[in-house]
């Protein structure tokens, strides 16, 4: 099939495949589902975080009008064990969080289902709880790995005895909030058993693994189970593993014995879903008197849940991003009485680059060095960890295209000068990475009599524009316009594909497509189409490559004015430059680039979920007052990136773009804020009642 008549699409700005459906309604979401006769759940959760259920009035509550059933940990179909014990619901009396999940009740219609649900009265054996994270809690410990699979500690050279005789230092805490995820579309199942197999729509960021997990839990071989996410509204990472909806609504359907629909409410989303841990980071870096570090010490304090560990990789950043001989870095992970925390978008390096970015720039602020001089002094060819080279590193491109953009040459480096009225106008920069990897996905190309292609892949687009870019790629495979292939996404009976997780997707997804259009391209050379079919799996590719670095790298500059008089914080301007190797399509990727910005945005001025000690309770559990930024408070963002023709990566040349953006982008603020006002703040978010005690504290010192 002959393509040198043919443009590239590979490159261009492609209309987003889905488009129409989504602005038209025909996009059906994993609740849009209507089987005949189904019903609804509703959760009941638990108002203490640790103790016994006792019991619960069952009887009275399966006496309301339209009450299919109650399900309790009493009543429920027993699951098998698994190893994500967050999924093991409703199967025995203990609480281990305030909201967990301790009934379900099944009703006609969901406004049935969630009257019932307030006349459920559940009494408790209350036991004491703990929910505060510090660092000399006695159960601090230090886990085996840190997510997905980096090793919890490492140590090179002597990093106490070079920072004690380091000319400039910096030895400092830093900490960032529980955050919590918030997509559009709330989580979100509806389920039904055929003849003794599953089928799900399910909100998810990856049918496969949900598909294995729901098979473990009800004992079924994978092929009994189907599990579709053809659209999803948003994830942010929360949906990339399988959550209460999915498994509550397999089990009610298995009990009613019809098709139920589950969905977590926003306040729910809170606590039976989880979100990002909060951080502790001690901080320490030497370097001598031209600005070279000589050591790098960080290790971070972290939360998880009494029934399943997950440990934040926030400690990774400072193995790859900078030169020196000396360095440690180290997790402590503390258990409490808390939902578990889990991913969300760039989890690890997104608090992590808040710590490492902020202390860069006090390093540049105490020896004299221009932040953006002083990394690019730093700069390394190799990962500290190992000392795998990189397979590309665009890093000081990123440095100097940014700062020429943003003007940076023009900044005068000291703090508290420039005024606007009554605000205080500063700037600040820092640096983002975030890995680069593929995994393992299989892909089936169809070419049809009419001259149209089917490509099938259990890809899973949560917004992301990953159905346009697979057509794209596997229209320039095919040698024909993207108007001839149709994607299919989202059914796990496509085989296994890798999460849309980890900024992996459309590396791991578009390397799998690429192959199995390539082989059927070749196989219908010079012969008429007929109705054919390849597929093609990319493990044994995956095995033959070899150990080194891969990773994508930015940099982000930053213009702010802060009111010392109402503690207000405002963000004028946002220029961010990234190397994620081959860009598929420019208009998604600004998209995505200016996505994860304002949600760094977000971490850095408004997000913070507020524990109350009290009731070991998250009091802030809605969008009224978890504060997620509007229009109003994002500023003109520019975006640009540097060509990267990086075919070790993979053979697209791609680069995962989802999560890169919102690494640095907190620390870029709040060293912008330390510019505009002279004051360092070391705790996120930066609202106004901080920035008020700040300045208070700077006329106590004064």
């Amino acid at each position: 099939m002959s393509t040198t008549t043919l443009p590239t699409s590979v490159g261009s700005a492609s209309p987003r495949a889905d488009g129409i459906a989504k602005v038209t309604g025909q996009a059906r979401y994993a609740a849009e589902f209507k089987i005949a006769g189904r019903a609804y759940g509703c959760i009941a959760q638990s108002a203490i975080a640790r103790g016994r259920i006792v019991s619960i009035n069952t009887d009275e509550v399966r006496s309301c009008p339209g009450v299919i059933d109650v399900l309790t940990h009493a009543s429920a179909p027993r699951l098998h064990p698994v190893q994500d014990t967050e999924a093991w619901l409703l199967q025995n009396d203990r609480v281990h969080y305030h909201g967990q999940v301790v009934a379900l009740v099944i009703a006609e219609t969901l406004e049935q289902a969630q009257a019932a649900a307030e006349q459920l009265h559940v009494e408790y054996d209350i036991e004491p709880h703990d929910v505060v994270l510090r660092p000399d809690h006695p159960g601090c410990y230090a886990p085996d790995h840190v997510n997905p699979d980096f090793p919890s500690e490492t140590h090179a050279g002597d990093v106490d005895a070079a920072f004690g005789q380091a000319a400039f230092a910096v030895d400092q805490w830093y900490a960032t909030p529980a955050e919590h995820n918030n997509p559009m579309e709330p989580h979100a199942a509806t389920a039904y058993w055929d003849d003794g197999r599953l089928i799900v729509h399910d909100s998810n960021q990856g049918s496969v693994r949900i598909q294995s997990a729901l098979a473990a839990l009800f004992g079924l071989d994978a092929a009994d189970v189907q599990v579709v996410a053809e659209y999803v509204g948003g994830g942010f990472g929360s949906k990339a593993s399988i959550r209460p909806p999915a498994v509550l609504a397999a089990i009610a359907s298995k009990v009613a014995g019809r098709a139920v629909t589950v969905v977590v409410t926003r306040q729910e989303m809170f606590s039976v879903i989880g979100g990002r841990t909060p951080t502790l980071q001690h901080i320490r870096l030497g370097a001598d008197e031209s600005g070279h570090l000589s050591s790098v010490d960080h290790l971070s304090y972290e939360q998880t849940s009494q029934i399943f560990e997950f440990a934040e990789e926030t400690a990774v950043l400072p193995r790859i991003m900078y030169a020196t001989a000396n360095v440690r870095t180290g997790h402590r992970l503390i258990r409490l009485d808390v939902p578990t925390t889990g991913w969300m978008r760039a989890p690890g390096f997104a608090p992590g680059s808040f710590g490492l970015e902020s202390a860069m720039d006090e390093l540049a602020q105490v020896s004299g060095i221009d932040p953006v001089e002083l990394r690019i002094r730093n700069d390394t060819d190799h990962a500290a960890e190992g000392g795998a080279p990189f397979t590309s590193r665009s890093y000081i491109e990123c440095l100097r295209e940014g700062s020429q953009r943003f003007g940076w040459s023009s900044r005068d480096p000291r703090p508290g000068l420039r005024r606007d009225g009554s605000w205080l106008i500063g700037s600040g920069m820092a640096s983002s990475a975030y890995p680069a990897g593929s995994a393992p996905s299989t892909a089936t190309a169809f070419a049809r009599p009419d001259g149209t292609f089917i490509v099938e892949i259990a890809a899973s687009d949560i917004g992301t524009g990953a159905r346009t870019v697979l057509t794209q790629i596997a229209a320039d495979a095919l040698g024909v316009t993207p108007a001839r292939v149709q994607l299919r996404v989202g059914d796990s009976g496509y085989g296994n594909a890798f999460s849309a997780a980890l900024s992996r997707g459309t590396a791991s997804w578009g390397w799998a497509a690429l192959k199995a259009c390539r082989q059927l391209a070749a196989k219908l050379d010079g012969t008429p189409v007929t109705e054919v079919a390849v597929r093609a799996d990319t493990s044994e590719d995956l095995k033959a490559q070899d150990k080194l670095a891969r990773y994508s790298f930015g940099a982000q500059f930053v213009q702010v004015r802060a009111d010392p008089g109402t503690g207000e914080v405002r963000v004028d301007r946002m220029v961010g430059v990234f190397a994620a190797g081959r860009i598929v399509n420019p208009t998604m990727a600004r998209s995505q680039f200016i996505g994860g910005m304002t949600m760094g945005l977000g971490m850095a001025l408004h997000e913070a979920s507020i524990m109350d000690p009290q009731f070991g309770d998250y009091a802030n559990n809605d969008l009224a007052q978890y504060h997620l930024p509007a229009h109003a408070d994002v500023p003109a963002i520019e975006i640009g990136w540097i060509d990267e023709h990086d075919t070790q990566v993979n053979p697209l040349g791609v680069k995962g773009i989802g999560e890169l953006g919102v690494v640095g982008t907190a620390a870029a603020i709040a060293n912008a804020v330390w510019h505009a006002t002279g004051i360092r703040y070391r705790t996120l978010p930066l609202t106004p009642n901080r920035v008020l005690q700040g300045t208070a504290r700077q006329s106590q010192e004064r």
